[in-house]
């Protein structure tokens, strides 16, 4: 189950599912798949700008994103339109399952920001985690998702984040 990255034009759906329930779902060009990475292209998929403060999202950017099968999370490279890179944007999410053509994804809620010049890494949506019950009733996929984020971070602070990516 792999292609490379050169030539690589099949195209998947991924399927990014939130408490049960479908957040969305989008078409991306699938880059790569080694069997434990899978790397897919595609578009800014949201309704118009969404402005986070750090960063925008809008029409016109172009995601690269890596998915792991053994991972608890998710990178996405931003780029606009023209190509410039904005940062990353990091899912803690259980590991990806890919079926088919689609690629589903679970987001576990927490969330990391890295600055295209490495400058701002921001720990994201900690408070919607909390009120996830996740601790609760999934106590080792909770330690997991807060694990995946402290590794990301440090990562991201200072590590080789960059190598993730390669």
């Amino acid at each position: 189950m792999s292609v490379n990255s050169a030539g690589a034009s099949a195209q998947m759906e991924v399927v990014l599912v939130k408490a049960g329930r479908t957040k969305i779902r989008y078409p991306a060009g699938l880059l790569h798949d080694d069997g434990t990475r899978i790397a897919v292209r595609a578009p800014w998929a949201g309704d118009g700008v969404r402005d986070f403060g750090f960063v925008r999202f809008e029409p016109g950017d172009v995601f690269t994103e890596y998915y792991w099968r053994d991972r608890w999370y998710a990178v996405k490279e931003v780029r606009d339109g023209r190509g410039a890179l904005k940062g990353w944007y990091c899912d803690i999410t259980r590991p990806a399952v890919r079926s088919g053509g689609e690629l589903v994804v679970e987001d576990l809620d927490l969330d990391l920001w890295r600055s295209a010049d490495g400058t701002t890494v921001l720990r994201l949506d900690e408070d919607e985690f909390a009120a996830s019950g996740l601790t609760r009733t999934d106590p080792a996929a909770a330690a997991a998702a807060v694990q995946a984020l402290d590794t990301l971070e440090l990562l991201a602070r200072g590590g080789d984040f960059e190598a993730l990516l390669a």
